[in-house]
């Protein structure tokens, strides 16, 4: 049975194969002249199918068949060339009714090769797009917002700032990002000064300039305090007005007078008013004044003032306050007390006493009440001041007998014995470099550096010679007599 599959559907039953279904008899079978499928494997080479014949009028045509969904367009196997048929399979559909696999249109191309590209492409790697720099070695120097290059217009001085206030302000930058350089560079900014503060509001504006960068940079303040010092000594000008240490001791006492207000201000003002105290503190420390026969002292104006800032502070004390004067009392407590000892005042009792009131009644915290009693235990110890027992007398050949007790001792070329304490000890310790030069190689106990094997080493004998080692210890018991003496 599986015989009657060999054959397409629709195949005639005569050697020409119609293309009827039912158009043989019942005797083939629906084969042509009765011939079966033993027979049509008989044939090698069937011949090429016959023009298509008319068909007769009592048979239906066959349902047509179905169009491939791949169909070429109309007149497409027109212009599929002659030459190009191939005879066909026994059993197959003729060319007419047989349905062909038209060629893939251009849209049908694309995805198949997509498809076929993207299964065999390798991966590839994505190469970032080059960036062309605009930084240049030859650009100039770079400085970030607000940097100050004070370094290259200190070089030519003031040429390069229009007014006096900007090249003061550029100045007190400079040195607050780097206090370093103040000992390198306040002398040449002295003397720029001098060529160029000749008038009262210009020594006004200076001297306000400086106030304002100590009261408002905290980190400035010790550094502020010594630079009024050295212009203070160092500024030529003195107009009648007053020199500049006069006019900065008016600015403070501007401030200084409404100490009991700002006091109890808000807090901006007791900020700005703090920043005062601790700048008058470093001030008096570091302010320094020349008496009429050259003694150096402090200004006696500003120790005054410390005191009365001292009881404005403790007479509001709130947290800010009391912390300001514990500062100010670590900073310059030592230097009062002595001080006001000096002159037999009690003062810093009086604050002691004033603080452990504060600490027992006032509503402050309990932080600032620690730092308070912190203070006390401070001052109960001098201040963390440590005093030698006797005073210290350096030692001189003419004091101390044992001056020269730990210094080696030197031999000469002719074996005598020389130490520091002998007049000559220059010229015979030059003698000695001088001699050990010639045998730079060894050391005096006669240990070879540079190396095993060499000529003159080997020629000495380890042992003394009895001549030399009885001289040896006549040397050692002499000097050992002399020593004891």
């Amino acid at each position: 049975m599986s015989d009657s599959f060999d054959r397409a559907p629709g195949a005639g039953r005569d050697r020409s194969r119609g293309l009827g279904r039912g158009g043989g008899g019942p005797e083939g079978g629906g084969f042509p002249n009765g011939a079966g499928p033993a027979e049509r494997s008989r044939q090698q080479q069937p011949p090429p199918p016959p023009p298509l014949q008319p068909k007769a009028p009592g048979f239906l045509p066959p349902p047509p068949l179905r169009q491939p969904r791949t169909a070429p367009p109309p007149g497409a196997q027109s212009e599929a060339p002659a030459g190009s048929a191939r005879p066909p399979r026994p059993g197959a559909l003729p060319e007419q009714t047989r349905p062909q696999r038209a060629p893939p249109s251009s849209q049908d191309k694309i995805p198949q090769q997509n498809s076929a590209e993207s299964a065999m492409a390798k991966p590839q790697v994505v190469v970032a797009p080059v960036l062309m720099s605009k930084l240049s070695a030859n650009a100039p120097e770079f400085y970030p917002s607000g940097y100050s290059n004070y370094t290259e217009s200190y070089e030519d001085g003031c040429e390069d700032y229009p007014t006096l206030s900007e090249y003061v302000q550029d100045f007190l930058n400079h040195l607050t990002e780097q206090p370093g350089s103040f000992e390198t560079e306040i002398e040449q900014f002295a003397e720029t000064l001098n060529g160029w503060v000749t008038t009262d509001d210009a020594l006004q504006e200076l001297v306000e300039l400086i106030y304002q960068q100590a009261t408002s940079i905290p980190n400035f303040s010790y550094m502020g305090a010594r630079l009024c010092n050295y212009l203070s000594h160092h500024l030529t000008i003195n107009p009648q007005s007053g020199n500049f240490r006069q006019l900065l001791l008016q600015r403070c006492r501007t401030e200084y007078e409404v100490k009991d207000q700002a006091a109890k201000g808000d807090e901006v003002t007791r900020k700005r008013f703090h920043a005062f105290v601790l700048f008058l503190g470093e001030l008096y420390l570091n302010l320094e004044i020349k008496g009429t026969n050259g003694q150096v002292t402090r200004a006696d104006i500003l120790q005054v003032g410390l005191r009365e800032l001292l009881n404005a502070l403790f007479s509001n004390p709130v947290d800010d306050n009391l912390i300001c004067a514990v500062k100010l009392l670590k900073l310059t407590g030592s230097v009062l007390e002595d001080t006001w000892k000096e002159k037999g005042k009690t003062d810093m009792e009086e604050i002691i006493q004033r603080i452990e009131n504060v600490v027992l009644d006032a509503n402050c915290s309990r932080d600032v009440k620690q730092m308070l009693l912190k203070l006390v235990e401070l001052r109960s110890s001098n201040w963390g001041r440590v005093h030698a027992t006797s005073t210290y007398r350096e030692a001189t050949p003419e004091n101390d007998p044992n001056y020269f007790m730990n210094e080696p001792t030197f031999y000469t070329s002719d074996g005598v014995p020389f130490t520091a304490a002998d007049p000559d000890y220059q010229e015979k310790y030059q003698e000695l470099l001088e001699r050990e030069d010639f045998f730079p190689d060894y050391e005096e106990n006669g240990t070879d550096l540079s190396g095993a094997g060499d000529p003159y080493l080997d020629d000495i004998d380890d042992e003394m010679d009895p001549e030399i080692e009885e001289a040896y210890e006549k040397f050692c018991l002499e000097s050992e007599r002399k020593r004891k003496q």
